[in-house]
């Protein structure tokens, strides 16, 4: 599933990127890794962009949903 499809408040383990290599050089540079343990904390109203707290890094970043939908996840059940 991807980044924006996911529940909240959820551990969620990064597995790949969608797009070409702008969108990911932007995503590392913003310090999105592979296999790093995100959580989306909120999500704004009418389309507006969604918090994600990346706990491997322990950073927050508001990520537009276009971004978003690039970020493939999975629930990481290994996660505290």
């Amino acid at each position: 599933m991807t980044l924006l499809e996911a529940p909240a408040n959820t551990p969620l383990r990064i597995k790949d990127f969608l797009g070409g290599e702008g969108v990911r050089r932007r995503l590392l540079a913003l310090g999105f890794h592979r296999d790093d343990i995100v959580t989306l904390d909120s999500r704004a109203l009418f389309k507006g962009p969604i918090l994600v707290w990346n706990l491997t890094s322990s950073t927050k970043v508001a990520l537009g949903r276009g971004v978003a939908q690039k970020i493939i996840v999975e629930p990481d059940h290994g996660a505290t």
